[in-house]
């Protein structure tokens, strides 16, 4: 059994909440540059504490499987930009409210070819916003709320209630409309209905009862209910994220600005001169938005198993973000904690599976060997007694 959850006593969330919020107003006050200086020195400091050691060795583990080619320097390099990364990010959000408004979000995003996106979603057809924690997750939302978009998010709600509440406000206050993910299949439901967009951050751990697909080569598991929302009402899955531009990188050519957004959206005014602040200026917050691939039910209407196969495509999608920019990852979280039943109950790899793995276009032979020999290596360590991350 897992270690259960402790909580807060609720007479404490009060001081906790304004706790917290007075944590997130330093930056304010410090402004933003110095901030992210400061965000990422402290995410150094504290990746290599001892008590962020198990962390830390899990996101070197997680970089092995991804990436056996490069060696142990650049592998332990990424593991703490990813530090750095989630340490900025928090920063980020807090800036985010004030900088991405109607006439200031092109000074800080740029919109990289999303053209193909936009149509599904002011013809009001289902549509489902699909992201990993790769980049900033939250400033996907931000912009599209503030282009016109009514964004619905499922999320978890925090467990200090003030807090939380705080939260919906100020994202709502900005067009994002928060979903719980707590009793949300009715509400999410009635949101793909009326053809509003509807947003996850799906790279977590599904479960023992996941759909398992290949990531990096070696089996994820994923939740089923994204799937089954897609294929139930015939919705335009839309794969992106908003990926920081590092120090001294140009946006890509050909991104939209605010003034070129297609659609009948140009509603703003033409970007002024040296609108655009690159990396190390004092804009500081300066991201690219996007897409690794879009689909629909024309795409997987087809397959021998379409929740198996859209399921796999988008993890596929988020593999492609991640290989972009893999020192904005996550690595320590545990994306492939679950394992499939096979390697549970030590057997071999199933005919089934390997059919599905070998229906999908994408995959090549070699691909599906390596697959096969990672579960059977796998399940060769938890035969053993060993835990895997």
């Amino acid at each position: 059994m897992g270690k259960k959850k402790l909580h807060p006593p609720t007479w404490l969330h009060g001081p906790l909440s304004v706790a917290v919020r007075s944590l997130i107003a330093a930056p304010l006050v410090a402004g933003l540059t110095p901030s992210l200086a400061a965000a990422r020195a402290l995410a150094r400091t504290y990746a290599s504490l001892p008590a962020n050691r198990k962390r830390l060795d899990r996101a070197l583990s997680h970089l092995r499987i991804a990436f056996p080619e490069w060696d142990a320097d650049r592998r332990r390099q990424t593991a703490v930009a990813s530090y750095e990364h989630l340490f900025q990010v928090a920063v980020e959000i807090a800036y985010a409210p004030r900088l991405l408004s109607a006439d200031g979000w092109c000074r800080h995003v740029r919109l990289g070819h999303v053209e193909a996106a936009l149509p599904p979603m002011l013809a009001s057809r289902p549509t489902l916003l699909i992201t990993a924690h790769c980049g900033n997750w939250e400033l996907m939302g931000y912009t599209l709320a503030v282009i016109g978009f009514p964004v619905h998010a499922v999320y978890r709600p925090l467990d200090l209630a003030p807090l939380d509440a705080w939260v919906r406000r100020t994202r709502e206050s900005h067009g994002i409309r928060l979903i719980s993910k707590f009793g949300a299949i009715w509400r999410v439901d009635r949101v793909v209905a009326r053809g509003e967009p509807l947003a996850f951050v799906a790279d977590q751990n599904g479960g023992d009862r996941g759909v398992f697909a290949p990531f990096f080569g070696r089996l994820a598991s994923t939740y089923k209910s994204i799937g089954l929302l897609a294929m139930q009402h015939g919705a335009t899955i839309v794969c992106g994220t908003s990926r920081r531009l590092e120090p001294g990188e140009a946006p890509p050519a050909g991104v939209t600005t605010g003034s070129e957004v297609p659609g009948g959206l140009r509603r703003w005014h033409a970007d002024p001169p040296h609108a655009w602040r690159a990396p190390g200026g004092d804009a500081g917050l300066s991201y690219v938005a996007e897409i690794s691939d879009m689909f629909g039910p024309e795409d997987w209407a087809s397959q021998p198993d379409p929740l198996f196969y859209l399921t796999a495509r988008y993890r596929r999608a988020f593999e492609t973000m991640v290989r972009r920019a893999p020192r904005q990852y996550l690595w320590m979280h545990r994306s492939w904690k679950s394992r499939p039943p096979h390697e549970r109950t030590d057997r071999p790899f199933p005919a089934a599976l390997r059919d599905k793995l070998r229906s999908l276009p994408w995959m090549t032979d070699a691909e599906l060997e390596a697959i096969v020999d990672r579960s059977d290596r796998d399940r060769a360590e938890i035969a053993a007694g060993r835990t895997l991350s």
